[in-house]
């Protein structure tokens, strides 16, 4: 399956998965690069100590290309930044921040970077700060998202038109037919999170895993718009927050009441009812399902998009005679 995205990041299949804080350790990302995509550790909620160890473990464990996600607006990026280049880290997904802090210092140490955007604006700037791809992520993501709330549908077009960068599709991405959707858009590859942040690799605690496979439409929501606008399923934390908001409270109430760690409760630590649950829009398509493995996610996915591209060839082969004729 070759594309603009298979060939940069020398992968078999354009999937690549979300570099998610408390899901996106080792486990997650060798089984993902194993599967033929590529595999993210997400260091967003590590120091530079454990992402060196799970670089470490990474690479032990797959013979194949994997990268790291970096959120710039954390303290630590710059340590994080020196223990991937130390450990020779191929590709780097870096988002929350400007492009042109570290691309040309990655290029430096011949490393390739996407950046990660929810407008074409931000892509534009992606192409001139030298950027090898851009991600356009939608706003039924889960986690963090852009002010503007712009969908998938709307945002990979635009995006296509603002830069002619290797483009990277996500948000609300579960199934080979969205991944289909995003290829006719203009879409060279695709990045999923929610759907490998529920598999059985994901370093995620198995409560959040079974509480998002039982979620409805409408069970997620975006919350601190005054902050970074993120998107939560509905439990007794996010009740307290929409509590708070729905009275007023200032950013400084909501970082308050975020405190120390609520992704780490709810996500890592299981505490579903009393942390904070990131997760995107698409799990509503998944309830009822088994936590299954990274390999059949893959399998999956890559087999669904055959079956409708090869459908849609067929519907296509049928209706061009019948065209000329009306002709």
């Amino acid at each position: 399956m070759q594309s603009r995205i298979t060939d940069l990041f020398e992968i078999d299949f354009p999937i690549i998965s979300g570099g998610m804080v408390w899901c996106s350790g080792w486990e997650l990302a060798a089984a993902v690069s194993n599967a033929g995509g590529l595999g993210l550790i997400g260091a967003g909620s590590m120091t530079p100590e454990v992402l060196r160890e799970h670089i470490i473990k990474c690479r032990e464990k797959t013979p194949y290309n994997f990268g790291v996600n970096v959120p710039l607006m954390r303290p630590q990026a710059a340590e994080l930044m020196e223990v991937i280049a130390e450990q020779k880290v191929p590709i780097v997904f870096t988002s929350a921040g400007s492009p042109k802090k570290w691309t040309g210092w990655l290029h430096e140490h011949k490393i390739k970077v996407a950046h990660v955007v929810s407008s074409s604006a931000f892509a534009a700037k992606c192409e001139a700060a030298g950027v090898d791809a851009v991600v356009a992520e939608g706003f039924e993501a889960g986690g963090h998202n852009g002010k503007e709330e712009t969908t998938t549908m709307c945002l990979i077009p635009a995006v296509r038109r603002a830069t002619n960068l290797p483009l990277i599709a996500a948000g609300g991405i579960a199934t080979g037919s969205a991944m289909l959707a995003a290829e006719a858009m203009g879409a060279d590859g695709i990045q999923m999170g929610t759907l490998f942040a529920l598999t059985q690799e994901s370093s995620a605690h198995e409560n959040f895993k079974r509480l998002c496979l039982n979620l409805d439409e409408g069970d997620t929501k975006l919350y601190f718009r005054k902050l970074s606008p993120t998107r939560l399923a509905k439990n007794g934390f996010q009740a307290l927050v929409q509590e708070a908001e729905d009275r007023g409270a200032s950013g400084d109430e909501l970082l308050e009441l975020i405190g120390i760690g609520k992704t780490k409760v709810g996500i890592f630590d299981g505490d579903v009812e009393n942390g904070e649950i990131e997760i995107g829009q698409v799990t509503a398509l998944l309830k009822g399902r088994e936590i299954e493995t990274v390999a059949q996610v893959m399998e999956r996915i890559i087999d669904e998009y055959y079956y409708f591209r090869q459908d849609l060839i067929n519907q296509a082969m049928e209706e061009i005679p019948s065209r000329r004729t009306l002709r």
